[in-house]
Order: C-alpha cells, then sequence, then structure tokens
C-alpha cells in the first residue's frame, strides 16, 4: 500500500482526525457535575474576574497554544483554503502534545484579509497562553505575526518563519565548526524569498552571519539593488549591490548553501563550485534543491542537510516549536524575543554534541549517532531534547525580565520536565 493510501487510512479510522479534547477532573457524581458547571464554575469566575492572573490557576490557559491558519501556504502544496489546511493544524496539535506536554485548539480562519486574521486572533487571546500562527503565505505572514506581537500580551509565533530558522541555525552553528570556519567570515547563498527564507536569512545574522557576506535568491535570481521585478519590502531588505545575477553565479566560492525553494535547482557543477567543506541545507520538500545521493556523490567534502527524516541531518520545525512554547508557557512568558530563539539554537547545537543515549538509537534502529559531518542537530525523538531546549528558552526569557513567573530552582524545573514527559517516552 503507498503514502496515500496509508495516510487516509491513518487520519479515516477509529474516530476520524487526529485530535481529541479529554478532560483532567473527574465529572462521574451530581456532586462533580456542580463542581464542574453550575454553581459551582461561579467561584473560578468570580476570582479571575477580580484577578485576570487567577486564569492560569484555574483553567488551562497556561498550557493551551492556539493554532492559527488560513490555508494560504500549506507545506509544498500552496494555497488550499482554511478548510483542507486543518489535517495540517491537527498534525501540529500532535507535535505540541507528544514533545511537549501542550494542549493545542486548531483554528482555520476563511479569510486572505490579514486585517481579518489580526482582529480574530487578538480577540481570541484571554483563551490562550500562545498563538502559533501557521501556513500563511508571504508577505502577510510577516505584518499578522508583526501587529499580533504589538497588541498581544502573550507569545505570538510563526512557526513557518522562526521554526526552519532555529533549527537550521543550530545546524549552521555546528556545521561551520566542524569545518573550522567562522560565522562571520563565511560567504551564504539562498534559494528562496518567502517567510522561510526572509527568516532565516535574518536568523543567520543574529548568529554572526555578516549581512553583506549573504546573497538572496528568488526565482527570478539575484535580488540586487536596482532590481524593480518581484520586489517587496522584506526582499529589499537583503538586496546588494553586486553585478551577480544568477544563482550559478552566486554559488561560485560560497560557503553555505540555504535552499528554501524547489527541487533539482542546484547541479552537480554548481555544488563544484563552492569553497572548500561546502555546508549545503536543500531544505525543499518533499525533494530538495539538490539530491543527498548527488551531493555527496559529487563532493566528500560537503555537509548535506535536508528537511527529510530518510537521510542525515534532518532540519526539522518539531525540534523547535513544541519545547520552545513549553519554556516560554512554563514562565509565562509575555513574547518569544530574538534573544529566546539564539538561546533555543545554541542549546540544540550543544546538545548535539553530546553522547547519544540507547535508547535514542533504537528508536531509530540502531544508527550510530555522534557528532560530526552526518550528526549536526539532535533527532526529535532524542527525549533530551526539551530538558536543554525548553529550559534555555525559558531561562532567556527569564534573563531578559519578560517573564511573569520566572523559575528559582532550574535544577528541579529540568527534572520536572523529564517527570512531565516520562509518560511519552515508555
Amino acid at each position: 500500500m503507498g503514502l496515500k493510501e496509508d495516510s487516509l487510512r491513518y487520519h479515516f479510522e477509529g474516530r476520524p482526525g487526529k485530535t481529541e479534547v479529554i478532560t483532567t477532573k473527574p465529572c462521574r457524581t451530581a456532586k462533580e457535575l456542580s463542581l464542574a458547571y453550575t454553581p459551582g464554575v461561579a467561584a473560578p469566575v468570580l476570582e479571575i474576574a477580580a484577578n485576570p492572573d487567577n486564569a492560569y490557576r484555574y483553567t488551562n490557559r497556561g498550557n493551551l497554544v492556539a493554532v492559527i491558519t488560513n490555508g494560504t501556504a500549506i507545506l509544498g502544496l500552496g494555497n488550499r483554503g482554511a478548510l483542507a489546511s486543518k489535517p495540517v493544524m491537527e498534525g501540529k496539535g500532535v507535535l505540541f502534545k507528544r514533545f511537549a506536554d501542550i494542549d493545542v485548539f486548531d483554528i482555520e480562519i476563511d479569510t486572505l484579509d490579514p486585517d481579518k486574521i489580526i482582529e480574530i486572533v487578538k480577540l481570541l487571546e484571554p483563551g490562550f497562553g500562545g498563538v502559533n500562527l501557521e501556513d500563511i503565505k508571504a508577505p502577510e505572514c510577516f505584518r499578522i505575526e508583526n501587529e499580533l506581537k504589538k497588541v498581544c500580551k502573550i507569545p505570538v509565533f510563526h512557526d513557518d518563519q522562526h521554526g526552519t530558522a532555529i533549527i537550521a541555525g543550530a545546524g549552521l552553528i555546528n556545521a561551520i565548526k566542524i569545518i573550522d570556519k567562522k560565522l562571520e567570515d563565511i560567504r551564504v547563498v539562498f534559494s528562496g524569498s518567502g517567510a522561510a527564507g526572509i527568516s532565516c536569512a535574518r536568523f543567520f545574522t543574529s548568529l554572526g552571519v555578516k549581512k553583506e557576506n549573504l546573497i538572496m535568491c528568488d526565482s527570478r535570481g539575484v535580488i540586487y539593488n536596482g532590481r524593480k521585478e518581484g520586489m517587496n519590502k522584506q526582499k529589499q531588505e537583503f538586496a546588494l549591490d553586486t553585478s551577480l545575477r544568477t544563482l550559478e553565479e552566486a554559488l561560485k566560492g560560497a560557503d553555505v548553501f540555504m535552499g528554501v525553494s524547489v527541487k533539482d535547482l542546484v547541479t552537480s557543477d554548481m555544488l563544484k563550485s563552492m569553497n572548500k567543506d561546502p555546508v549545503v541545507f536543500a531544505m525543499a520538500n518533499p525533494d530538495p534543491e539538490i539530491t543527498y545521493e548527488l551531493a555527496t556523490a559529487t563532493r566528500k567534502d560537503v555537509i548535506m542537510a535536508t528537511g527529510r527524516s530518510d537521510y542525515p541531518n534532518q532540519i526539522n520545525n518539531v525540534l523547535g516549536f513544541p519545547f520552545i512554547f513549553r519554556g516560554a508557557l512554563d514562565v509565562r512568558a509575555q513574547q518569544i524575543t530574538e534573544g529566546m530563539k539564539i538561546a533555543a539554537s545554541h542549546s540544540l547545537a550543544e546538545l548535539a554534541k553530546q553522547p547519544v543515549p540507547e535508547e535514542v538509537k533504537r528508536a531509530y534502529e540502531g544508527m550510530d549517532f555522534s557528532f560530526g559531518r552526518n550528526y549536526i542537530v539532535p533527532k526529535p525523538f532524542d527525549p533530551r531534547v526539551i530538558e536543554w531546549e525548553a529550559s534555555a528558552v525559558a531561562k532567556a526569557a527569564c534573563d531578559e525580565g519578560i517573564a511573569l513567573k520566572p523559575v528559582e530552582d532550574w535544577n528541579a524545573y529540568r527534572l520536572d520536565l523529564k517527570k512531565r514527559m516520562k509518560k511519552y517516552w515508555k
């Protein structure tokens, strides 16, 4: 049976879909019913009305994230509409719960109007501890996130932008260390200038890559100062004074290729033209800009990463958003800052250097993981990720003074994370 048939059966058999709502308190007797609803429920209502912070004490708000989309940029499928995006949003809910024990309501908004999305999400804020924006096309996604961050007092995070950037950033940190280069010295070429491409470029500069050493390309070629076709504010941010016009020209002598575009864009000759020890992040899904087989056959010194799980160095957003929100929710951070994202990246980079436990190897059928060219980021099924990343994010929030519930004992917090997730790793 093929992937399509397997997937449809997976989603249909039993109860349709992938998520459900379950209760956390018993409701088996008349007394329990009176506590769960009327008249007993009036007590927490009045407590919250008197002090809004009590919502975190008496409701699930502190562990509830809204996953919100309008379905205009579904991974690999484009604009399929709000309703068709629901399986993806349910999938995000599965990952939030499985990897970080966070509850999710998926909310599909049937509009192309960014102002309406901003208004709706702002109005929904009281019910949630955080907002994960998903599969909203560029450039609207930039404005929607920026405006919501201004008006909301809870974390708002567009995963298509920042998720890829954070995981790729961790991989970049380690890849550059392995080949004994420095971030401030490398030349990076991007293919793809949508939400992921722009955000990765911004994040790489936050990590230390010099903006003048970063060349951005789109379907029309190099983005340069003076270009008129296909430009917007975000692309103009990375426009350079350069005579280079094509991706092929840009890759000559480059140290890093970051692809978030389309399959088979990079040829063997283009890879050969790159600098010694080229780092290639070919992230187009499901088929990368250059295949793993072709890249490794062309250059024995290449460090290759893709978005796929069947090759080494998978750059997967699941290594990011569940743990970032876990840390942010636990300290009641009012936003997810650049510092928190950088902390997440560095925590993943450091974890990849640690010996990998046997149970992780078993989850990946005995594959040998040791820090090096074929292992630059941890695997999602490594139970240590939540301890390292969530605590790093939480600490960054505390250090920046945006945590309303700062952690007092970090060792105890890490232990609590481990205990909380134990049931998922049995």
